[in-house]
């Protein structure tokens, strides 16, 4: 079990989407959910998705700006998987 960053709530690790910053300091969507580093998981509600955006809990999350490409990737990610 793993909670979404945005509300909070307890899910199984397969339901969310990883992002993981890894030793190289380099901040990715892990789609596999098996990429060496720290994770961060965001649950796959659209509201989740526009939360995030507006709060930026991953620069939080990981303590460090993440780029706005990751952003984009995951809001791509959370739309395909609707």
């Amino acid at each position: 079990m793993r909670m979404c960053l945005c509300c909070r709530e307890m899910m199984p690790k397969k339901e969310l989407c990883r992002v993981v910053l890894n030793k190289e300091g380099e901040i990715s969507v892990d789609l596999t959910g098996k990429a060496p580093g720290r994770g961060a998981y965001l649950c796959r509600r659209p509201e989740c998705g526009q939360k995030l955006l507006k709060t930026r809990a991953l620069d939080r999350g990981f303590g460090r700006a993440v780029p706005q490409e990751i952003y984009e990737r995951l809001q791509k990610e959370l739309v395909e998987n609707e």
